[in-house]
């Protein structure tokens, strides 16, 4: 993921603003408020504003892919290029969707919460679309699964914890 973000603020340096560039990575699959904080590190934007354009940038997409990802996916799976794609992310958000149900709302808090590969906002709210969750349930445990990623990742790529002894 390193390699990713080095890409990303490399090529956009010189021609935006580091806010943006931390905005765009934010609104990225994989990468999300996770590599957009991490990029606010390298760019030296000051954690409180880097914190909020990385939320704003990761929460963006979510209810579009709550509301239209399942049609989106219907469409491209008559597509023969994209077909075997939308299996493999059906397939993933099948078995994320297992702790979903055993879990319910904690099993969503946690699949976003945690910042590892194949968690964060884009995950849970593929998981909550292909489940057919109510939007009005899971948006608001992905916003808070985000703002816990986002603490959890600020407080490693800042040195929170190791400003207060840990």
């Amino acid at each position: 993921m390193d390699a990713i973000i080095q890409s990303f603020i490399t090529f956009f340096q010189d021609k935006l603003p580091a806010e943006v560039t931390i905005f765009l990575i934010s609104l990225m699959p994989v990468l999300e408020l996770r590599g957009g904080l991490i990029a606010a590190k390298l760019l030296n934007v000051s954690l409180l504003p880097a914190f909020g354009i990385c939320f704003l940038g990761n929460i963006l997409p979510i209810p579009f892919i709550l509301l239209f990802i399942r049609k989106l996916f219907a469409l491209m799976k008559n597509t023969k290029t994209f077909k075997p794609l939308i299996e493999k992310l059906e397939k993933h958000s099948a078995k994320n969707s297992e702790k979903v149900n055993k879990y319910g709302a904690w099993g969503l808090l946690l699949l976003v919460a945690i910042p590892l590969p194949g968690t964060g906002g884009w995950t849970g709210a593929l998981v909550s679309a292909l489940m057919e969750l109510p939007i009005r349930k899971s948006f608001p445990i992905i916003a808070v699964g985000v703002l816990i990623a986002g603490i959890i990742v600020a407080s490693l790529s800042y040195g929170l914890l190791g400003a207060l002894g840990v």
